[in-house]
Formats: structure tokens, C-alpha cells, sequence
């Protein structure tokens, strides 16, 4: 018999994403799929979802029951995702409306009930189909309240006995919204404690989620030791040592298919191990799109990412005049963000034209073309759960230079000076000074030891960032869920 996996989850690629929780369901989900499970993933139905000829309306009126006495009606349309099957909740009140979470930077305002209705729309569409999955995999604190109607309204129905798996992206978004949240949610106000899912006098659906869940994973084993400490936890690290026994780290994996440099259909020229000639050509390329100098001598330096306070983009900004006057280097820069750092940027690549080029937006071709055509890729992050850049680019021969925190720790190998062996350049202190100086060691190296910057590229692209292995831990971490829920817990 199939194993059923339900993935519930704000976000899935390729149809809606703000970050990198929309690839992780999208690929895990793949991968199950492909090993025969049957996967769906639920998620809601955004404006900005793209529909196409493959979607198709499974069903018309689904009867959400909410507190407070309401009843409310959905529409659920169903597209392919690979092998699984991906299931849209269509509510024009929540989800007809420009972006996800909030517009131009500002949360809705109703986002608590706006993802309340999406978890019980979830569970509601399993009861109503007849379709009950083994697991229920939620994602974020979006979902933070399925576990806890499977403990409470729902614990006598045939969902009661399905384990939860929560995976934690990012400890900084918790969900936090009024008490009056949890009425409309229909879950008994007697859940409303300290215990449980009130924090502060609020209701806090990530906390929810923690005390509800059968198992919980997070994106990387470093980050699940970090998120148990005052520095890294959000408030809630004696939470996550409470539940330490069920809290697993599993870094996240790469779909292959969107990269892979030997067969990437936005770069200038396809390349591999056997053969990186193509990746000189690729950087030709990206200078000539960026408006940087042709130079082949010359490392890029590049970036991609969001840019906030959590990414440590600032400390970029802060030395980057000082890295084009003292270093022969260039810079290039996709992100968007902070409207000051974005600011910054643009007024960096005015003023060192040639040197440094910044796209604020977002760019997916040329998010490949700075992967492949960079020589160093940039991350200078103070947390980061798990990080995919740094593994996109070690796919492609881009060295890291990034922060040793989170997945950045656990996927880059330090470079050991004179041996040739590691993959990136790592630094401790999220300082401006730190940065600036391993910057200086990677160029210095790119300069003074180029053998070394070979091998180094080749002990990158050797390495397996594929989902196949961190699908097996998952499928673990299901098996003890299903053995734990069992026996009650």
C-alpha cells in the first residue's frame, strides 16, 4: 500500500514562493512522489498563482467548519508537481490579494485567520474525501494549529491517529495574533495557556506547534542546536529543549533539475566536471548583463538573497567601497528587501560602475547566471536555518564565503590553506571586519593559489546535494511519528 503524505504549506514551487520553504515542499514532495508514496500538498490559491491548462476544480463548496459557529465554503482546484498532486484552497476573502503574507512589506492584519482557515480547510478536505494520509507534514507556523485540532476537535475522528511532523524554517516568524484568533479557529479556549499556545498574552501559533506535534524537524542539525539556545531560540529555546528528544536537523537537498549546471537553460554555456570551460564563458556572460568590466582575471564576487537584517547584507554594504578600492574584485547583486539597503546598494553600483552591479527585485535567469558566473558567492548571514544558495553554488564551482552558523556550517567544508581540501571560506563573528578579511583570504587565494582555487571548485562539485538522502531521514523521522502517535503521544 502507498504511503499517503499530506504536506500543508503557505507556500510551493513553482506556483507561489517567497523563500526557500517553497522549494524544500516542492522537492521533498517530488522525491516521495517518485518513490511511489502518494503526496499532496495542500496550499492556498493566490492571486499570483498562474493557472494552466493542468488545473483542474476537484471540488466546489467544501464546508470548512470554523469556531464561533461559522461555516464557511471553498473551492479546491489540483494541479500536477511531478509525481504528486499538488491541492489549491480557492477563498477569494483570504488569498484573491497581491502577495502572501503581506503587501509591500505590511502583514495583513488578519493573517492569523487567514492561515487558521487554511489548516482546518486542510483537514477538512482529507474528512470530506475520505482521503486520510499516514502522515500530516506541516510547514512553519502557518500550520501551527493542525496539530493542535488533531489533539483537540478533531482527536475523535479518523484523523485523530495520523502523527504530525512540524518543520521549523525560521524560529524569527512565529505567528503571533490576539487570543480572539484561537475562537475563530474553533479550537477550546482551554489550549490558551502557557503550556501550550499562549505566549506573553498572545496566542503564538509556532509555540503551538512545538507542545502539539508528534516530531519535530528542523533544516539543519546545527540549527536545531542553535534554536535550543537564548541567542538563536526567539524566546522560545526552553520550549525546544522541553521537546529536544523529538527535534531532528535534516538540511535540506537541491532539485536537480533546476540546478545543474551540465543542463541549466539560463546560463551561456553548460558545463561539468569532466569539462568547466563553459564556466568562463558563463561569466563573460554575467559581466556583460550586469554591466561589470570584461575582465577574466578579475573574481566576482556574488549575491542573492533577501535583503535583511537577518541575511547580514548590511556588513556587506559597509565594506564593499573599501573591498573595490583595496582589492582587485567585482560584485554582483540580486536581492531586494529593506528599502535602505536597497538604497545603499544602488548608490554603490553608481558610484564604482564596473566594479559593482546590484538588481534590486528578483530575477530567476539571472539568479542562475550569478551562480554560474560567479567565482565566490556571498553569505554573510547571522542565522541561517538551512541556506540553498551555498549548495546551488558549490554545484556550479562558485566557492562560499559565508558565516559558519546553521546549514552554512553543516554543507561547507573549510578551505584548508596549502592542502587544497574544503569547499568554501568560513568566519565566526558576524562583524564587518570579518567579513572584509575572509573576502581578503578568498582573494588572495583566487590570486596567489590558483591550483588550489581548482580543486577546491572540484571538491564542491563532487558533492551530493541531491534529496534522496534527506528524504530517508524523513522517512524516518514519519516512522518514529507513526510509532509515537501509536501509543498516544
Amino acid at each position: 500500500m502507498k504511503t499517503k503524505i499530506l504536506m500543508i504549506s503557505p507556500e510551493c514551487a513553482p506556483f507561489s514562493k517567497v523563500g526557500g520553504l517553497a522549494d524544500m515542499v516542492s522537492s521533498l514532495s517530488k522525491q516521495f512522489a517518485s518513490l511511489g508514496c502518494d503526496v499532496r500538498v495542500f496550499t492556498p490559491l493566490y492571486a499570483s498563482v498562474k493557472r494552466n491548462s493542468k488545473f483542474a476544480k476537484e471540488m466546489d463548496n467544501l464546508s470548512v467548519h470554523m469556531g464561533l459557529g461559522i461555516e464557511e465554503f471553498a473551492s479546491i482546484w489540483s494541479a500536477p508537481l511531478g509525481s504528486a498532486k499538488a491541492c489549491f484552497i480557492e477563498f477569494n476573502r483570504y488569498f484573491d490579494r497581491p502577495g502572501i503574507y503581506d503587501y509591500f512589506s505590511s502583514p495583513y492584519d488578519d493573517n492569523g485567520g487567514r492561515f487558521s482557515f487554511m489548516s482546518r480547510a486542510a483537514l477538512e478536505y482529507c474528512l470530506s474525501t475520505g482521503w486520510i494520509p499516514d502522515v500530516i507534514h506541516c510547514h512553519d507556523w502557518t500550520t501551527g494549529l493542525v496539530p493542535v485540532y488533531l489533539n483537540t476537535t478533531l482527536r475523535n475522528t479518523p484523523l485523530g491517529r495520523v502523527p504530525t511532523v512540524f518543520t521549523i524554517h525560521n524560529m524569527q516568524h512565529q505567528g503571533v495574533f490576539h487570543p480572539g484568533t484561537l475562537e475563530y479557529a474553533g479550537i477550546p479556549m482551554s489550549e490558551f495557556r502557557a503550556d501550550n499556545c499562549e505566549s506573553y498574552g498572545s496566542l503564538n501559533m509556532l509555540k503551538a506547534a512545538l507542545y502539539n506535534s508528534t516530531k519535530i524537524t528542523t533544516v539543519s542539525p546545527t540549527y536545531s542546536h542553535e534554536i535550543r539556545t537564548p541567542e538563536y531560540g526567539c524566546g522560545l529555546d526552553h520550549v525546544l529543549r522541553f521537546r529536544a528528544a523529538d527535534l531532528i536537523g535534516i538540511v535540506n537537498g537541491v532539485d536537480g533539475n533546476e540546478w545543474n549546471p551540465k543542463t541549466d537553460k539560463y546560463i551561456a554555456a553548460n558545463y561539468g566536471l569532466a569539462d568547466m570551460s563553459g564556466k568562463s564563458v558563463c561569466k563573460s556572460a554575467l559581466q556583460a548583463r550586469m554591466g561589470l568590466d570584461k575582465r577574466k582575471e578579475v573574481p566576482i564576487f556574488g549575491v542573492v538573497s533577501r535583503l535583511y537584517d537577518q541575511k547580514g547584507l548590511d556588513l556587506l554594504a559597509r565594506i564593499s567601497q573599501p573591498l573595490v578600492e583595496h582589492m582587485d574584485i567585482q560584485i554582483a547583486l540580486l536581492g531586494s528587501g529593506e528599502p535602505w539597503l536597497e538604497d545603499a546598494f544602488r548608490r554603490l553600483s553608481a558610484s564604482n560602475s564596473g566594479s559593482i552591479a546590484s538588481y534590486i527585485g528578483y530575477d530567476n535567469e539571472l539568479s542562475h547566471m550569478i551562480e554560474a558566473g560567479s567565482d565566490f558567492f556571498i553569505m554573510p548571514s547571522r542565522f541561517e536555518p538551512c541556506g540553498l544558495n551555498q549548495m546551488y553554488s558549490m554545484i556550479y564551482g562558485t566557492l562560499p564565503v559565508a558565516r559558519s552558523t546553521g546549514g552554512l556550517a553543516d554543507t561547507i567544508e573549510q578551505y584548508s590553506e596549502g592542502a587544497g581540501s574544503g569547499t568554501g571560506f568560513l568566519f565566526s563573528d558576524a562583524t564587518a571586519d570579518a567579513l572584509y578579511n575572509t573576502v581578503g583570504w578568498a582573494c588572495s587565494t583566487w590570486y596567489d593559489r590558483p591550483s588550489e582555487i581548482l580543486s577546491l571548485r572540484r571538491n564542491s562539485m563532487n558533492r551530493d546535494f541531491s534529496w534522496a538522502l534527506s528524504a530517508e531521514k524523513y522517512a524516518q523521522v514519519y516512522k518514529w511519528a507513526d510509532e509515537a502517535r501509536s501509543k498516544g503521544f
